[in-house]
């Protein structure tokens, strides 16, 4: 009987000034297309911390300082890329004050799988038939926003939506 390959892999939850969530929006060849954090598998010899600094800046081109582990996360599933694998992801929450988001740094399957980002608001989370995964991201971005003393009510700016698609957005 073969084992079911263990990967890590860490996940941020990037809030922004406004109680904002960025998600990315990925179309896979594995599942429908979904919306989800950005981050990514920890390499051999590198701490899910350091994995979250490497994402962050990879991904987005923002050098933030990775903030308080906020949620573990033990599920199987496949990616466009990975076999069907038990995925230990680790949730770091990381505060940014918005900004252009920067797509030198990804790799090809970022560039095949990846295809907008957009700042969601609780209320947006909630109220969306567009799947989201995990499911339980609106309730842990309105508990976020509660403990730090933040409103997440639909205040603030309409949600942006920044399409990726290498043939419309050239790296910086």
């Amino acid at each position: 009987m073969n084992a079911i390959p263990v990967r890590q892999s860490e996940r941020l939850m990037l809030i922004d000034t406004v109680g904002r969530l960025l998600l990315f929006r990925y179309e896979d060849g594995t599942h429908p297309p979904f919306w989800a954090t950005i981050g990514g598998r920890v390499l051999p010899g590198e701490t899910y911390e350091a994995t979250a600094a490497r994402e962050l800046a990879e991904e987005t081109g923002y050098t933030d300082a990775i903030g308080p582990l906020i949620r573990t996360r033990d599920e199987v599933f496949a990616t466009a890329d990975v076999a069907t694998s038990r995925w230990l992801e680790h949730y770091f929450e990381v505060r940014r004050s918005g900004g252009p988001i920067r797509t030198s740094g990804w790799t090809d399957e970022e560039r095949a799988t990846i295809r907008e980002s957009r700042w969601w608001t609780v209320d947006e989370l909630r109220a969306t038939t567009e799947k989201i995964l995990p499911t339980w991201l609106s309730a842990e971005l309105a508990q976020l926003l509660i403990r730090s003393n933040e409103s997440f009510a639909s205040a603030g700016p309409p949600a942006t939506v920044q399409p990726l698609r290498p043939a419309v957005c050239e790296p910086e």
